[in-house]
């Protein structure tokens, strides 16, 4: 089946992840610690972020997970904060996350578009700081599909996005490749029925991605090669 899709994770695959989210994890845990550098630093230890070196653990929740999920692990230490406070805490630092393109965005994304493929975005991240984000890059308007954990489709590894991909381009899941830097990413897209394409523009390695891959390259900007050696 020819690809006529393809639809991509967001943080470590359009964007690099350390840039992003090392900096959204020191920012946040000062704000919600109120200055509190100690207090940080333990906050930090419940979503596997040294404070101190400013590093993810490769376990971390804030790697896959969604906004919900982070929440979650934080709430036992905010009982006088609801869950959607903390929820809207941690999307308002999102959306003010420096992002750092994996590859200049807009030159490739209007290869892919001269391509006549169908574009979209699944990301565990909530859909306003997403689209914050893709609109600082320019590049919201190459994209039929934009969906965040919060868009009614779930979130990954479950493959609802990725099937409303399908539902709302047209194009059935055996036309589309997944593209990725997580097992989330890839385990979402076999269960969708796509072919996935892994990168190493996250913090997991080769060795991990490529049982769940059809090949793991090191960033997005090796997929028009890929494509070409499809057909």
């Amino acid at each position: 089946m020819p690809i006529r899709g393809i639809i991509f994770d967001k943080d470590g695959t359009l964007f690099d992840f350390g840039t992003t989210w090392e900096a959204w994890a020191a920012a946040f845990l000062l704000r919600a610690a109120a200055g509190d550098r100690a207090r940080a630093a333990e906050l930090g230890k419940q979503i596997g972020f040294d404070f101190t070196t400013q590093a993810f653990a490769r376990d971390s929740i804030v790697i896959a997970g969604t906004p919900n999920d982070i929440a979650d692990a934080l709430a036992p230490h905010f009982p006088g904060q609801s869950h959607a406070a903390l929820v809207h805490l941690l999307n308002e630092e999102a959306a003010n996350a420096p992002q750092a393109e994996a590859v200049p965005l807009v030159p490739f994304l209007g290869v892919l578009r001269s391509r006549d493929l169908k574009l979209g975005v699944a990301t565990n991240d909530a859909e306003a700081p997403a689209l914050t984000h893709l609109h600082a890059a320019g590049v919201v308007s190459f994209f039929d599909f934009i969906a965040g954990s919060d868009s009614g489709y779930g979130g990954k590894p479950a493959p609802g996005q990725l099937l409303g991909f399908c539902a709302e381009t047209g194009v059935s899941p055996d036309a589309v490749v997944m593209v990725g830097d997580s097992l989330h990413d890839l385990r979402a897209g076999r269960a969708a029925g796509m072919r996935t394409f892994g990168v190493l523009t996250g913090l997991a390695t080769q060795s991990e991605l490529a049982p769940f891959a059809d090949v793991v390259r090191p960033d997005i900007g090796h997929l028009p090669t890929w494509l070409d050696q499809q057909s």
